[in-house]
């Protein structure tokens, strides 16, 4: 493991911030460097957003650490990503969902989609998906767990119906994340606090 990544991971460890060693031990595994723009290998382990094609950014580390603690995400389950980006969050998620569980995360635009299909092609429990994302996925619905990648101005209805009963999604809803959970058919919402995202955006798959 690099001196750099080393010193981001005890950084979540010591601080407190995210307490689940599960979630630690996934993001030991996987090497953000394997999910970054070639120019930018060097700066794997900053702890910001990076750069990458058509305009998207790879998130910074601390924010997939705290969404992913949030997702609480257990061996077996079915989970739903929307926004793949470079694949780096699906990744992360692959290890936590185990060997008996599935990742679907969808993406918008094809460059994206082709290049998360090149950084998960050893990923067998995840599946990269050219869609809308502002629709979901309902060819595999009801999923355990959905983790939404970008920022929506509301809670989009259309993805919320797909999670299972008490079913739970990570989202940000304009500049707050929050965790929401399915309670008899309605949302439960927390808010984990301030963030910046992209912002959900309908296009053409």
């Amino acid at each position: 493991m690099s001196a750099s990544k080393l010193a981001l991971i005890s950084y979540w460890r010591n601080s407190g911030l995210v307490e689940s060693e599960r979630v630690l031990q996934a993001f030991e595994s996987i090497d953000r460097e394997d999910f970054v723009l070639r120019q930018h290998k060097e700066d794997a382990y900053l702890d910001e957003p990076l750069p990458l094609m058509e305009g998207q950014t790879i998130s910074q580390p601390t924010t997939v650490a705290i969404m992913t603690q949030a997702s609480e995400i257990e061996p077996g389950m079915k989970v739903l990503e929307i926004g793949s980006g470079s694949g780096y969050q699906a990744a992360i998620l692959s290890k936590l969902a185990g060997r008996e569980g599935n990742v679907f995360t969808i993406e918008r635009i094809k460059k994206l989609v082709n290049y998360a299909r090149k950084t998960l092609k050893g990923f067998r429990n995840v599946s990269v998906i050219h869609a809308d994302g502002t629709k979901g996925y309902s060819k595999e619905a009801p999923y355990d767990r959905i983790v939404v990648t970008a920022a929506a101005s509301e809670l989009p209805k259309d993805i919320f119906k797909q999670l299972k009963p008490n079913g739970m999604m990570v989202i940000p809803i304009e500049d707050h994340l929050f965790k929401i959970t399915k309670v008899k058919g309605r949302p439960q919402m927390q808010d984990l606090g301030l963030f910046v995202f992209v912002p959900l955006i309908v296009g053409r798959a």
